[in-house]
């Protein structure tokens, strides 16, 4: 499987995933070129960002509950 594929798979189940989390639980370094390139093929992924206790700010990235939204949909 494609580290596209599993971060769809991932974002498909509802989670938001962060690049940590990409990281340890899907083996994949960079998420952002990743969600870019599901973007370009038309997934509707949004993010938002966090700053964390010691001052880091973290992506988190989700993708769109409306599956009528979804290209496999059209």
């Amino acid at each position: 499987m494609s580290q596209n594929q599993r971060v769809l798979t991932y974002l498909k189940m509802g989670k938001i995933l962060t690049p940590i989390e990409a990281l340890n639980q899907l083996g994949i370094f960079r998420l952002a070129a990743r969600i870019y390139d599901l973007k370009q093929a038309g997934w509707p992924i949004t993010n938002f960002r966090l700053r964390t206790d010691n001052g880091v700010i973290v992506g988190h990235y989700y993708l769109s509950a409306d599956k009528e939204r979804w290209p496999e949909s059209q």
